[in-house]
């Protein structure tokens, strides 16, 4: 049910909420199914057990791939691989073409013993055979657990444990700019401390000479079968698990978020479809995300797929051989629908502008941003030098656990607001709520919550329900709670203001660290930073900031502080003032872009335990940090 302007939208929305049944079957009609459910939804938050379409029989493979077969869709170009080296030449996969390689591949699993219900470890580089392995897992049934292919050892050999994986698939080795990356070795150090036996798929990428053992690993490209055309999908019932994608917990063991799969399926497809606008058929999607994250499940393996847009799938990072590679590939492609972080568009704002007016980017028609709040600065910068003040930024807000996204805006059809999320999509019942669980109504601040299921949610943490209950179910009994705070004005549009952990109680007063951070990233000596509540003997609660200056700034840390509080006060009063500031060389990332800000809580309050470290992208800043603290 694609929404073409904000009537539509509002009507929707209401259908959605007060006739739930009936907006979800007239949906079901866009779907292939091998048997049509009758029952829409059972269950909700007070028991914890919630189940979409629970009657209903599909493969989403076939949704994905069948769909387009004999149609006008069957030769258009579904990939656009564009390789780590700009030097070689980009690979165009069609969807016919797309089709067979995920049978063969499909095909090969199903000979090397995986059956339905067995889980599937993936670690790979981002390269069309990860997308395409992801896919053959779901056509026979297996249960996809991609681990981003930049997680040490250790964090991987946990993940495959916790899971119970019969098997991991990987490549020889990978590439991020001038680096090669590690991967098959990675999984070999991984399975040393493996609890099980597992087997071992590698696909040739790099080239590079790579260690086999002939007893549990097998080459892809060697066994697969070219002749091979069609493989039949498995049958899955809609509450089938799909996949289990792990998210950092707040206590530091990761949480596996299981995924069934027509919930999921419906949810990723229509908020694609909604937020995005995609209408025409030369339109070039490219998310810039890797699959081993929520982003690159829904949003590049599964929903544009499964729309028949064509897309831009990239192996490299957005400053090598320069940082103007993200602009140059959007020319190469006449990308239309470009979809990045934050944490990206800082870092190239920070770049000469000359990078971007290399590039021809004409092709834009819409912008989207996803991963954290986007400061204001980096938002003004996004519209103006990237789509040039043409393109409608869509500030999309959503979770592991959603499955899609949640609240934003809808290109062209609702309007856009700097640092908003905007405005719930339908299905979605979003609530602010305050620490005692009271609905708060009108313009207001406070918990966001979920009142009521939405098809794609997560089902549960694999193998551990009560986690899940607890995780998500206590605090606000009854509601979803999605750990974040935020603003309701009085157009009903939200502005995710943090985790509710990170706004800051300041003698009684509530401080969202978000907006702090806004305002200092605004002042021309920082490149970035992350605001924490640190303890403090009379306020409770003090700000404090690990900021990252400027090559060319003059100032020290006392000047800066100085500096950083007359803006504060100025924009939102002296109670917002730091208490403490660091100048740090660098801030304690996770490899999706997100500042681990636990971790910079603790050290503010002279913690030393900061639990498991290894699995972020930088761990080695958590001890640079401390030798300035």
């Amino acid at each position: 049910m694609k929404i073409t302007d904000r009537s539509e939208r509002d009507k929707f929305y209401n259908q959605a909420l007060d006739n739930t049944e009936t907006y979800w079957k007239n949906i079901l009609e866009d779907y292939s199914w091998i048997k049509k459910p009758n029952r829409i939804k059972s269950g909700g938050f007070h028991e914890v057990d919630m189940k979409w379409f629970e009657d209903g029989i599909l493969n989403i493979t076939e949704n994905v791939l069948d769909r387009h077969l004999n149609t006008d869709a069957e030769n258009k170009i579904a990939i656009h691989f564009e390789p780590n080296d700009p030097k070689k030449n980009s690979i165009k996969i069609t969807y016919k073409e797309l089709h067979q390689k995920v049978c063969q591949a499909a095909e090969l699993l199903s000979h090397k013993g995986i059956q339905k219900g067995d889980v599937v470890c993936l670690y790979m580089s981002m390269i069309p055979e990860l997308l395409i392995s992801v896919l053959a897992c779901a056509r026979i049934g297996a249960i996809h657990s991609v681990v981003f292919g930049g997680f040490s050892a250790k964090a991987l050999s946990e993940r495959i444990n916790d899971c119970k994986a019969k098997m991991v698939i990987t490549n020889d080795s990978g590439f991020r700019g001038d680096k090669e990356v590690p991967i098959k070795s990675t999984v070999d150090e991984a399975l040393k401390t493996s609890d099980h036996q597992v087997q071992v798929m590698v696909w040739k990428h790099s080239g590079q000479k790579t260690s086999i053992n002939s007893k549990t690993d097998f080459w892809a490209n060697e066994e697969l079968n070219p002749k091979t055309n069609h493989f039949q999908a498995t049958p899955m019932n809609a509450e089938d698990p799909l996949f289990i994608l792990y998210t950092s917990g707040s206590t530091g063991k990761p949480k596996g978020l299981l995924h069934t799969t027509a919930g999921y399926m419906i949810w990723a497809s229509e908020t694609f479809k909604n937020v995005f606008q995609i209408h025409s058929p030369n339109d070039v999607y490219w998310c810039t995300a890797d699959i081993g994250w929520i982003t690159g499940h829904s949003y590049i393996t599964y929903a544009p797929l499964i729309q028949g847009v064509t897309q831009v799938m990239f192996e490299g990072i957005p400053t090598w051989p320069d940082a103007g590679r993200f602009w140059q590939v959007i020319e190469k492609f006449k990308v239309t629908h470009f979809y990045t972080a934050p944490t990206a568009i800082r870092a190239l704002q920070a770049f000469d502008l000359s990078f971007v007016k290399k590039s021809n980017l004409s092709s834009l028609k819409v912008l989207g941003s996803v991963g954290e709040p986007i400061n204001e600065d980096a938002w003004a910068w996004y519209k103006k030098e990237i789509g040039n003040d043409k393109c409608p930024i869509v500030d999309t807000w959503w979770q592991t656990e959603t499955g899609g996204i949640m609240i934003s805006n809808m290109a062209g059809v609702t309007l856009e607001s700097p640092c908003m999320a905007t405005l719930p999509l339908p299905g979605v019942d979003a609530i602010l709520v305050d620490e005692k669980s009271n609905l708060l109504a009108g313009p207001n601040e406070g918990h966001l919550c979920m009142r009521n299921p939405w098809p794609g949610m997560a089902r549960s943490i694999y193998g551990d329900h009560e986690r899940f209950i607890k995780t998500y179910f206590t605090t606000h009994k009854g509601f979803y709670f999605t750990g974040d705070g935020a603003k309701r004005n009085e157009h009903g549009e939200y502005r995710i203001i943090g985790r509710v952990d990170d706004v800051v109680n300041v003698s009684g007063h509530r401080i969202g660290t978000a907006e702090v951070e806004d305002i200092i990233d605004e002042c021309e000596d920082i490149v970035e930073a992350a605001v924490i509540g640190a303890s403090h003997p009379i306020k409770g609660q003090c700000l404090v900031a690990f900021v990252i200056a400027t090559a060319t700034s003059k100032k020290n840390k006392d000047d800066l502080l100085k500096t950083i509080n007359q803006d504060l006060t100025h924009e939102m009063g002296a109670i917002a003032k730091l208490d403490r500031i660091y100048l740090v060389p660098g801030l304690p990332k996770t490899r999706s872009g997100k500042i681990m800000r636990r971790i910079l809580r603790k050290i503010a309050d002279g913690e030393k335990d900061f639990g498991d470290i290894s699995t972020l992208l930088n761990p080695e800043v958590v001890e640079q940090i401390l030798k300035q603290v």
